[in-house]
This record gives structure tokens, sequence and C-alpha cells, in this order.
């Protein structure tokens, strides 16, 4: 392809989503170094701006609104009239090609959904979920832009703040709770956690965003008769992504659940020991020296999103075992 100005790429989800997405772009913008790169996400991720330089600008679509329709069609005319030459997307909704195909866009590349809405892009991709979905995301530019695919990676500078501690981070999102999507053990169990690592001679840090406000509290409030001298506090202190990217970056180790942290994290190349429950680590981290997997001794995960799209009542997949990951701690 010759003569390609605008790209844009369509990928809704929260800010772990676009984290995954990163090798598209930075694919796209290898192959075309001249191209504005348009980022179609939803509002609650648009601060991957902060993370990622192969995005020159963003649209903003709330699909998971009461006006997901409106905003659909917002989103409809911003890519009809804006000029581009490729669209990228990820969905796999059998309405992204017929959307994308009347927008008039020449070069229209997505997932192959089945039926006639295949025929509707000029590139139909078959959709492959069993591998990590950096890969998955990657595989809907690998021929176009014929580059290897390369994991997520965010380029920030250390913190000094954090050299030589261990920055946990427990929370999640409370829109993943709210849909009884859960992913973290209680938080006395991660009062459990930092006061073991304290015991155990290391420094460690708690972090967290706005969603982490009363997980932070109770934890605090369990230790608050505890010997917290080697324990710094950094929720509320960090504006943005990117400054809790830093933090990340200059620590000894970061301890998290899958969430949005666990991608950044992992993305920054801070060793991650990564707790997980319902959901797959075979897809959603990379294979790694530096990344450890901790995941309880249970027969029937993992089962969210193949099996089930919410909870189980029982949640033995979270009965990690906090002197597993002390060890960890200590090996490294």
């Amino acid at each position: 392809m010759k003569d390609i100005k605008k790209i844009l790429a369509v990928n809704f989800g929260g800010i772990g989503d676009e984290i995954l997405f990163m090798p598209v772009l930075r694919s796209l913008k290898s192959k075309f170094p001249d191209a504005k790169v348009t980022l179609c996400l939803e509002p609650r991720s648009k601060s991957i701006v902060n993370l990622c330089k192969d995005i020159d600008d963003v649209i903003c679509a709330d699909i998971k609104s009461n006006s997901k329709y409106f905003e659909l069609l917002k989103f409809y005319f911003k890519a009809l009239f804006g000029g581009y030459d490729i669209v990228v997307s990820s969905g796999s909704n059998k309405l992204i090609p017929v959307l994308l195909f009347f927008t008039g866009i020449k070069n229209r590349i997505g997932y192959n959904c089945g039926g006639f809405t295949a025929k509707l892009l000029t590139t139909a991709v078959e959709l492959n979920k069993h591998q990590y979905a950096g890969r998955m995301y990657h595989d809907l530019v690998a021929e176009l832009t014929g580059k290897p695919y390369e994991n997520p990676k965010i380029e920030v500078e250390k913190s000094d703040l954090t050299e030589g501690l261990i920055l946990v981070h427990p929370g999640v999102s409370k829109m993943s709770i709210r849909k009884n999507i859960i992913k973290s053990y209680e938080n006395y169990k991660w009062a459990e956690l930092v006061e073991m690592l304290l015991n155990s001679g290391e420094k460690v840090a708690l972090a967290g965003g706005p969603d982490d406000d009363e997980c932070i509290s109770e934890i605090l409030s369990h230790l608050k008769d505890k010997d917290t001298t080697n324990l710094h506090n950094f929720y509320g202190k960090t504006k943005n992504i990117l400054e809790l990217a830093e933090l990340m970056a200059g620590a000894k180790a970061v301890i998290c659940c899958d969430s949005a942290p666990m991608h950044i994290s992992v993305a920054v190349g801070a060793s991650t020991i990564a707790l997980f429950g319902p959901t797959d680590e075979k897809k959603l981290i990379p294979e790694k020296d530096n990344i450890f997997v901790i995941k309880a001794d249970c027969e029937c995960r993992p089962c969210l999103w193949d099996k089930r799209s919410v909870s189980c009542d029982d949640k033995f997949c979270l009965n990690y075992s906090n002197e597993q990951i002390v060890e960890i701690v200590k090996s490294l």
C-alpha cells in the first residue's frame, strides 16, 4: 500500500485491553511511520495516550452508556468523514464489518465473524482466542505490516521512590466488581501478605487508583497495630497512570492480580507477581523470566469468559498461598 496518510484503529475495552492492543499500533506505526494513527476507544481508557507514543489522536465512544447507539452513530460519522485510508477493528461482533463497510474506508481489516459479513471486509482475519491476547490482536495486522510480533512495551522513567521496594497494587476496577467479576482475594489477605513481606525484611509500598479507596483503607486498618516502619503508602499520590507506571518500573517487584495495573507492570518490564483466579493466564500474560503467576490448586479454573460470564459463589480459585508469594519475592 502506498500513500497511507491516516489510519483508524478501533479497540473498545479497559486500559488493560488497550495495552494488549499496543503491538497492533506499534506495527502500524513501524510500517507507515508518516501516517497519523487515531485510536477509537471508550472514555474510561483515553489515558492510554500517556503510555503509548504510537497514538496520534483518539476518538471516544462510550458504548457501555445508555446512549450507546448515539455514541456509535457519532463514531460512524467521524469515521465516514475522517479521510482514513485504513481501518483496523478488534471487534468480533457481526455488526462491526457492516459498520466499517458503510464508512467507505477503502481498506477494512477485522476478524472473520462468519457469514456474509466477512465479505464486507477487505481483509478478514481468523480469530484465534487460544493464545496470548497481544498476539491475537496482532494477527489483525501481521500480513499488512509484515512486522514480527513484539509484546506490549511501555517506555517510562524509573521512579527513585520505589527503588528496592515491593510494590503491592491490590485493587481491581469497581466496574468488574459491580458485574460480579471477582479476580482478587479479600482485603484482609492482602493485609496478611503485606505483613508477611514486612516481617521477612522487605520494604513494601501500597499503590492504587480512584477505584481502590475502600480496598487500601481496609488493608491499612488491618495493619494499624503492626510494625509498619517499612511500609510506604502511595495511594492518592499518583496523579495518573504514567506516574503509576514509573513507580512500577522502579520497584524491585510488583504484586497485583489480573487487572490493568498488571498489564502496565508487565509492559514496563517490572518483575511481576500476578495473582490469577478465574481467568486464563495463558491468554492474559506473556511468558517471560521475570513474570511469576500465582494460582490456586483448583481444577475448575480457568472458567471466566470460556465457561461463564460472572464469578461463581465458591471462588475456590482465589485461595492463593501467601507463603508462595513471599518465597518468590525472597528469590528475586
